[in-house]
């Protein structure tokens, strides 16, 4: 073996993140854990991302930093995607020109695409992609940009099986599985000084007020989350519980969610269900990161009724928070989930949604839960996912020259 190929076996690695935004989005957490854990590891880590003049990450990082400076945000998706892959173009060439990595990784078709420009350009590199979920997009040209930000990988990633299989099926591109994880030093069950203060502010109505229950969505209104159809089984649930209250957290998203947003305030004010601190609904729209661990405790039950996910990293944090998680009987979650850790709903009927959630408020905190957030956070710790991550950078490595991660433009 050459002293390259025993750095690549075995030796720490200089390793970029790339990531499509600076907001709590599941592919963005995943992306500041997964660099935590290899900065832990013992590799050099820069976590990038794009950015508004004066914006940060939604939380603190560890890792250096590199922030790709983007003009406002226009309203035309095509406009937004295209300016976003110019702008991380441009700035990926005259970073290349003065660093090395030995890995680059991007997390998403915006950084997929910028590098697929440099390699159009002539730069010699390849690159590793994680796909966590696909979308289906109106514009050709978007739908372009999705295909092509995954193809030209040299490596693909998927979160879950649902997906490489997906992938293998549908594109001819074999994935590799790299779980995600959850910290079970921030999500724990034991109540913390802090939960009554977020309670309080936000007009939460659950157990530790004495009232509620309150019933937890995370990810904002969305199609994919199913939340319209989440309201409908609300409706059907405060017919057996008139106090219960919905709080439907998050949300901030590059993509336009106008119109399904608009269907969920019309079923709001044919039900006259009323929003804001204390009410029926309680919209948060972007949270503190430091009040979700709270969020979860104080939740009865979360809700993830959603129709497509990448892997559904919400239900690992409910359960070590020791709060009950409803889920759609589909996968990806029937593929990590056994029939006991959760609450099966199908996610098309709002009448099942709101059975399960009954069951669920029924069922409450129990004991069981602790056993169950174990298993799983034994089997889904980010040091093992960056383990996964490792040895997928590492055959990538040896199947390129050792200089091929430098740019020639």
């Amino acid at each position: 073996m050459s002293d390259f190929n025993a750095l690549l076996a075995s030796g720490p690695l200089r390793i970029g993140l790339m990531t499509h935004s600076l907001n709590p989005r599941g592919g963005v957490v995943h992306t500041l854990e997964l660099a935590h854990a290899l900065l832990d590891a013992g590799h050099t880590v820069t976590v990038m991302a794009p950015a508004l003049p004066g914006q940060q990450f939604f939380r603190p990082v560890r890792c250096r930093t590199e922030l790709v400076p983007v003009a406002d945000t226009p309203a035309d998706m095509v406009e937004m995607v295209g300016s976003r892959i110019a702008a991380y173009t441009t700035h990926l060439r005259g970073l290349l020109d003065r660093e090395h990595f030995d890995i680059l990784h991007t997390h998403d078709g915006i950084g997929g695409n910028a590098l697929a420009n440099l390699q159009d350009e002539g730069w010699r590199g390849s690159f590793v992609r994680t796909v966590h979920h696909l979308d289906t997009f109106d514009s050709p040209q978007i739908q372009r940009w999705q295909l092509r930000g995954f193809k030209r990988a040299r490596s693909v990633l998927c979160v879950s099986k649902l997906w490489c299989d997906v992938l293998r099926r549908e594109h001819n591109v074999q994935a590799t599985e790299v779980h995600n994880g959850v910290d079970t030093t921030r999500y724990t069950a034991i109540p913390q000084p802090g939960d009554a203060e977020v309670a309080s502010r936000l007009g939460l109505q659950c157990h530790a007020t004495g009232a509620g229950p309150m019933v937890l969505a995370v990810g904002g209104i969305e199609e994919r989350k199913n939340t319209v159809r989440l309201l409908e089984a609300f409706v059907l649930l405060r017919k057996q519980r008139p106090t219960a209250q919905l709080v439907v957290a998050g949300g901030v998203s590059l993509l336009n969610h106008d119109a399904y947003v608009q269907r969920f305030y019309a079923l709001l004010a044919q039900h006259d269900l009323t929003t804001g601190p204390h009410q029926p609904v309680v919209l948060t729209g972007g949270v503190r990161d430091t009040d979700m661990p709270a969020l979860f405790r104080l939740a009865d039950v979360v809700a993830m009724p959603s129709t497509r996910e990448g892997f559904g990293l919400v239900v690992l944090e409910s359960l070590a928070s020791g709060t009950p998680v409803v889920v759609s009987h589909i996968a990806p979650f029937t593929q990590y989930l056994e029939k006991n850790d959760c609450h099966w709903a199908d996610p098309l009927s709002p009448t099942a949604i709101a059975s399960a959630l009954a069951t669920a408020l029924r069922a409450g905190k129990s004991a069981a839960l602790a056993s169950i957030a174990s298993r799983l956070s034994q089997r889904f710790s980010w040091d093992s996912s960056a383990q996964l991550h490792l040895n997928a950078y590492r055959r990538t490595l040896n199947h390129a020259v050792p200089d091929t991660l430098t740019c020639d433009v």
